[in-house]
């Protein structure tokens, strides 16, 4: 073998070998979107929502919402805003002492996994809300859903007395 032949062999095998990878791991990725495996981009809806009625001269009450992702990928509720507040809604999670007392804490966010969803609750994550005026069971309240990645969601929350939450049906 010439010295020309063997410099021509290392540079071929230099640049081959990288291109070979390549495509290699070009035609696994595409095998794998093909599959459906891959995921596509989170796609939330809401199913329920609804606000408590809040009593006697306390200036915060709670809303729930129960989100559905349908998509690929989770994403994460990040930001609640409404009109109907004094000031913006925070997202927040019960938390318990050691001494089994009771507090709210802020959140900065609430993850809706792909193909799931999650349900916000009086013992878990809720939305802390100060409605500028005093809140009757069957108003509506309009509130809209910030993702880190998904479009805006609007919905109205349905205000109900504490406990009576059952029995409402769940959204189209």
């Amino acid at each position: 073998m010439t010295l020309v032949e063997s410099r021509l062999r290392t540079s071929l095998t230099a640049v081959g070998v990288p291109v070979l990878a390549c495509g290699l791991a070009l035609a696994g990725l595409g095998a794998w979107t093909a599959s459906g495996r891959a995921g596509g981009p989170p796609h939330v809806g809401v199913t329920r929502a609804y606000v408590y009625q809040s009593f006697g001269s306390t200036p915060e009450t709670a809303a729930f919402f129960t989100l559905t992702n349908d998509g690929g990928s989770a994403d994460r509720l990040v930001r609640v805003t409404s009109p109907d507040t004094t000031e913006p809604p925070a997202l927040s999670g019960h938390r318990m002492t050691s001494s089994n007392g009771a507090y709210r804490q802020r959140v900065d966010s609430v993850l809706v996994p792909a193909r799931d969803g999650f349900t916000m609750n009086p013992h878990g994550n809720d939305v802390t809300v100060r409605p500028k005026r005093p809140l009757r069971p069957g108003e509506v309240v309009p509130f809209t859903l910030h993702f880190a990645h998904g479009k805006p969601l609007r919905v109205n929350a349905v205000v109900v007395r504490p406990g009576t939450e059952k029995n409402l049906p769940p959204r189209p």
